[in-house]
C-alpha cells in the first residue's frame, strides 16, 4: 500500500451526490429490493440495448437475435446515440428513493453523456484499432455460442451468414466517418495490423475453416448432412467477407492513413474518461507512472537477487524459464492448472475475506480457439447455465509454459478478480437492475479492481515464491509502463530520460516497453500496437488499482480495529461496475 494516492487525485463527481450503499449483513443474503422507477428506467434501457446489439446479448447470455450481428451502419451508431440521450431524458422524470437508486442515476448520467460525447466527436463510427473494433467483435462472439444440439450449430450458421453484411456495413461506416472529417483516419500501423488479422482468419488453415470443420454434437456425433454443408458455405461466405475486408482496408483506407500514432490530448482526454469514469490530472498521472515504474524495476532487482544472486532481472528470468518446477508441457496441462488454480483459491478465500455464492463458485477454464497469445475472462449468463469461463489463447506452436509468470494472472482473471466481481455482481438479483448487474462495465473500475485481487493475493501470502513473485512484479511493471506511454504517446509529452527524452517515436517507445517487460517480443510489439490503436485503456488498470487502494485504506484507517476486509469486499463489489468518480463517491459517503 506504499503507493496510494493521496484524496486530490480523485476528482468529485459532477453528478448528484451519491449516498453511501447500505450495508447489507455480510454472511447473510440481502432482502429483496422493491424495484423502483429508476429501475425501470434502467431495465427498459437494458432491454433496447439488448434488442439493437446481438453481440452484446450473446455477451451477456440474453436469448436475443442470437443469428444476427448489429447494424455497423452509421444509422446503426446514430440509433445508439438516440437510445442514450432517450434514456437520459426518461431519467430526468423520475426520482430517485434511495441510496441505490443515486447510484444508478449518477452511474447512467455518466455513462451515457460519454457515449453521446463520443459520438458526437465520430470516435465511435471510425474505431478501427487491433483489438476492440467491430472486425474482432463480429468473429469474436462466435466463441461464446452454445455448440451443443443441431438446432445450436443452425443458429451459427445463420450468424456466419450474417457477417458479410455486417463488414460491409461497418466498411461503409468508415469511409462516411473519413468523409466527413479526414482526421478521424486511423494511423497506418493499425490498418496494416487488421490487414495481417484478416489473413488469420482465411484460408484452409483460417479460423472460419477450423471452426466449420470440427463441427460435432454435444455428444460426438457429426451433424446431418445438409446442416454441415450449409455450415460450410456460411463459413465460407465469412472468409470471403474478411478476405474482402483487408482487400477494401487496402485500397481504401490504408492509403488515407495518418503516419503519426498519437491521436492528440482532445481526443485522448476523451478517451480517458471514458475508459476511467473520471478525470484525472495526466501531467500527474504521467510523472506517477514513472515513479512506479522505478520503484517495480527495483523491487525486482532486490527479488532476482532472491532467485539467482548476483543476476539480473533478465538472467533471473531465463533460470525460471528452465526450472521444471514452473514448466507446463501441452495445452492440456495447462488448462488443468488453470482450473486447479482457480478452484482452490475459490476454496481458501470464501467465507474468509469474501463472500462468494453457491452459483458464483464455478468458473471453467478453457483453451481458447484463437492464437492472440492474450488471456481473458468472459462472465456468466444471468441464470448461471452458462458459468464464467477464463480463456487463454495460445499462440500457434507454443507448448510449453511458465507458471511463475502466469499465476499472478490467474488471480487476475478468476478469482478474487474478475471472475468474482463480475460473477457476483451479476447474481445480486435482489439488490441491482440489470444495467447495473450486467451491462455497465467501466475498465478503471474493473481491470483496477482485478490489479487489486492480484495485489490482495500477495498480502496474503499467495506470491511468497520469489519465482511466482517476479512473475507478479513484471506483471506490474508492464501496467506501470503503459501508463507511462499511453499517456506520454497520445498526448505529446517529453519522453523519460533513460529513451533519450525528446519527443515519442516508435523505436522509443520500444525501447522503454522492452526494458520494463519480460514477456516474448511477438506478445510486446502487439502490445504496443494495441496502445496506440486504443488510447485510454492501457493506464485504466493500474489508475484503477491506485483508487481501490486508496478506498480500503481510507476505509481502514476511518474504522481501525473495526474495519473487517470481508465486509469491505462485500459493499465494494455490490457497487457493480461504474465509473471510478461515481465508486469514489458511493465508498466513501
Amino acid at each position: 500500500m506504499t503507493d496510494s494516492p493521496t484524496t486530490a487525485q480523485v476528482d468529485s463527481p459532477t453528478t448528484a451526490q451519491v449516498d453511501s450503499l447500505p450495508t447489507a449483513e455480510v454472511d447473510a443474503p440481502a432482502p429483496a429490493r422493491t424495484p423502483t422507477a429508476v429501475d425501470a428506467v434502467a431495465e427498459a434501457h437494458f432491454d433496447a440495448v439488448m434488442e439493437n446489439s446481438p453481440i452484446e446479448a450473446t455477451y451477456l447470455g440474453v436469448d436475443v437475435r442470437q443469428d444476427e450481428l448489429d447494424d455497423f451502419s452509421p444509422q446503426g451508431y446514430r440509433a445508439r446515440a438516440d437510445l442514450a440521450r432517450a434514456t437520459l431524458a426518461r431519467l430526468e422524470t423520475v426520482e430517485p428513493v434511495d441510496d441505490i437508486d443515486r447510484v444508478t442515476v449518477a452511474a447512467m448520467r455518466e455513462r451515457l453523456r460519454l457515449d453521446i460525447d463520443l459520438h458526437e466527436a465520430g470516435l465511435d463510427q471510425c474505431d478501427l484499432n487491433v483489438i476492440a473494433s467491430p472486425m474482432q467483435s463480429v468473429r469474436d462472439v462466435l466463441d461464446l455460442m452454445p455448440t451443443d444440439t443441431e438446432e445450436q450449430w443452425a443458429t451459427i450458421t445463420r450468424r456466419l451468414g450474417a457477417i458479410p453484411r455486417a463488414l460491409e456495413q461497418w466498411q461503409g461506416s468508415l469511409l462516411a466517418s473519413v468523409d466527413a472529417d479526414p482526421t478521424r483516419i486511423s494511423a497506418r500501423r493499425q490498418v496494416e495490423s487488421c490487414m495481417v488479422q484478416c489473413d488469420d482468419l482465411v484460408g484452409d488453415a483460417g479460423f472460419f475453416a477450423s471452426f466449420t470443420g470440427r463441427a460435432r454434437t454435444q455428444d460426438g456425433e457429426p451433424l446431418p448432412e445438409a446442416l454441415a454443408a450449409d455450415l460450410d458455405a456460411a463459413g465460407r461466405r465469412a472468409a470471403d467477407a474478411y478476405a474482402g475486408l483487408k482487400t477494401f482496408l487496402g485500397e481504401q483506407i490504408l492509403p488515407r492513413a495518418r503516419e503519426e500514432d498519437a491521436v492528440g490530448r482532445e481526443h485522448y482526454a476523451l478517451a480517458s474518461r471514458h475508459f476511467l469514469g473520471a478525470r484525472v490530472d495526466l501531467e500527474e498521472t504521467y510523472t506517477w507512472g514513472q515513479e512506479e515504474t522505478a520503484r517495480i524495476a527495483a523491487e525486482m532487482q532486490r527479488t532476482a537477487e532472491r532467485i539467482l544472486p548476483g543476476s539480473t532481472v533478465k538472467e533471473a528470468m531465463a533460470h525460471l524459464l528452465e526450472d521444471p518446477a514452473y514448466r507446463l508441457h501441452g495445452t492440456d496441462a495447462l488448462q488443468a492448472w488453470m482450473q486447479t488454480k482457480a478452484d482452490e483459491v475459490m476454496d481458501l478465500l470464501d467465507g474468509t475475506h469474501f463472500d462468494i455464492p453457491g452459483p458464483v463458485r464455478t468458473i471453467e477454464c478453457r483453451i481458447a480457439p484463437t492464437h492472440t497469445g492474450g488471456i481473458y475472462y468472459t462472465g456468466p449468463s444471468e441464470d448461471f447455465t452458462r458459468p464464467g469461463r477464463m480463456w487463454w489463447s495460445v499462440p500457434k506452436g507454443v507448448e510449453t509454459f511458465g507458471t511463475w509468470a502466469e499465476l499472478s494472472t490467474v488471480y487476475h482473471e478468476g478469482v478474487p478478480g474478475h471472475h468474482l466481481q463480475v460473477a457476483q455482481t451479476t447474481y445480486r438479483a435482489e439488490l441491482l437492475n440489470r444495467w447495473r448487474r450486467m451491462l455497465c462495465w467501466v475498465s478503471g473500475h474493473g481491470e483496477g479492481w482485478a490489479l487489486y485481487a492480484e495485489r490482495l493475493m500477495v498480502e496474503l501470502g499467495f506470491m511468497d515464491d520469489p519465482g511466482n513473485y517476479l512473475g507478479f512484479l513484471d506483471a506490474q511493471s508492464l501496467r506501470a509502463a503503459r501508463v507511462v506511454l499511453d499517456i506520454g504517446i497520445h498526448c505529446g509529452f517529453e519522453a523519460p530520460k533513460e529513451v533519450g527524452g525528446g519527443e515519442w517515436t516508435y523505436d522509443k517507445a520500444w525501447q522503454f516497453l522492452s526494458a520494463h517487460a519480460g514477456n516474448d517480443e511477438a506478445s510486446l510489439r502487439f502490445e504496443l500496437d494495441r496502445y496506440l490503436g486504443w488510447p485510454g485503456q492501457a493506464p485504466s488498470y493500474k489508475i484503477g488499482e491506485r483508487i481501490w487502494m486508496q478506498l480500503r485504506d481510507e476505509t481502514a484507517a476511518a474504522q481501525g480495529d473495526a474495519f473487517d476486509p470481508k465486509a469491505f469486499h462485500r459493499r465494494a463489489l455490490d457497487v457493480g461496475s461504474v465509473g471510478l468518480d461515481v465508486l469514489v463517491e458511493a465508498m466513501r459517503a
